[in-house]
């Protein structure tokens, strides 16, 4: 067993990044998938979506963006259960957020895609981002959602004669639901996307980042809020914006699990909780 080694690296903007040897992560590029529909899907066991990612993605982007990583994220596509409907702008949850990271942190708008409404266009930006991949230029790929999504991606990626760019693909999960759950009976899971792509994609699987009886642990308190009160009231405007995201989850839950990939890829810990992310954002995200 390769023995798992971090590297402290003391940032220009006083924030200290580790970086996960394990996963030979060097400021590569980054690519994530969220699902988080805000429409209900009323073909499917549980009409409603999944509005943990409602918070998480904005959590995830500010993490990127404290980092001052903005540039390494490549790929950002949400809502991506597959044949699900979408849902009108004024109430697309995803999409709010998606657009106010693009505004607050400066992301590049062209990067994100609703699945929903874009499916074919996201196919193809990832398939070419996976495509495109190399030793010196790895891309690492977060499974935030399920994986119906990412097995079209790499049917594209084949159609394009790319397979063995996949090589070059990481792929870091931690939700057995996201990788084994299916919404029609002709949908596929992440054992799925191993076998079409000949296991050559490389998976790292973290614990589960969801502790829901204990809100001072990991990324999902539940209902108690209180745990985040710290950016209800923090000075920056942009952390306050993204407490209200955390709120908008329609169950009334305090659950960004998934933004746990970032903090792990990003600083080596899986074992993030309100209080390290807390130290974390400090005091704010300023962006030119």
């Amino acid at each position: 067993m390769v023995k798992k080694v971090t590297i402290l690296i003391i940032s220009l903007i006083g924030v200290f990044k580790l970086y996960s040897q394990e996963l030979n992560y060097t400021n590569n590029r980054i690519a994530v998938s969220f699902d988080g529909n805000s429409a209900p899907d009323n073909l499917y066991k549980w009409p409603t979506g999944d509005p943990d990612d409602w918070g998480a993605l904005v959590a995830s982007c500010a993490i990127m963006a404290k980092l001052e990583l903005q540039d390494k994220l490549v790929h950002c596509s949400y809502n991506n259960f597959i044949d699900a409907p979408a849902g009108p702008d004024n109430e697309n949850q995803l999409k709010i957020s998606a657009d106010g990271c693009i505004e607050r942190w400066n992301f590049e708008k062209d990067v994100f895609f609703d699945v929903t409404t874009q499916l074919k266009e996201a196919k193809v930006n990832l398939a070419t981002e996976m495509g495109k991949s190399t030793a010196k230029d790895p891309l690492y790929f977060l499974h935030a959602g399920l994986s119906e999504f990412l097995y079209q991606v790499i049917e594209e990626v084949i159609a394009q004669g790319n397979i063995e760019a996949l090589n070059h693909v990481y792929l870091l999960s931690h939700s057995n639901f996201n990788e084994d759950e299916i919404r029609r009976d002709n949908h596929h899971t992440w054992n799925d996307v191993q076998e079409l792509c000949g296991n050559r994609i490389k998976y790292k699987k973290i614990q589960d980042q969801n502790d829901k009886k204990n809100p001072e642990n990991l990324w999902h308190s539940m209902d108690d809020f209180s745990v985040w009160y710290w950016m209800r009231d923090h000075k920056d405007k942009n952390i306050r914006w993204m407490y209200t995201r955390i709120q908008a989850h329609s169950l009334g839950h305090a659950d960004i699990s998934d933004c746990g990939l970032f903090y792990y890829l990003l600083t080596g810990d899986d074992n993030g909780n309100p209080q390290k992310f807390k130290n974390f954002i400090g005091k704010g995200i300023y962006n030119n």
